[in-house]
């Protein structure tokens, strides 16, 4: 999991496996272990992401 040093918040994390942003620490780890684990997204995780790939795909 990595900070971001992008236009956003300082205090956003990266899921380093998907790219979803978290305002958490802990849900960033949370999806990163499950990401690697399961090569899957979890929905109920995700749901806590204030930025990942399935939005911007719309």
């Amino acid at each position: 999991m990595k900070q971001n040093n992008k236009q956003t918040s300082p205090q956003t994390f990266i899921c380093s496996e998907c790219g979803s942003a978290y305002k958490d620490k802990e849900w960033a780890e949370k999806c990163e272990a499950w990401c690697r684990e399961h090569k899957s997204c979890n929905l109920e995780v995700i749901s806590h992401a204030i930025e990942n790939n399935f939005s911007k795909q719309q």
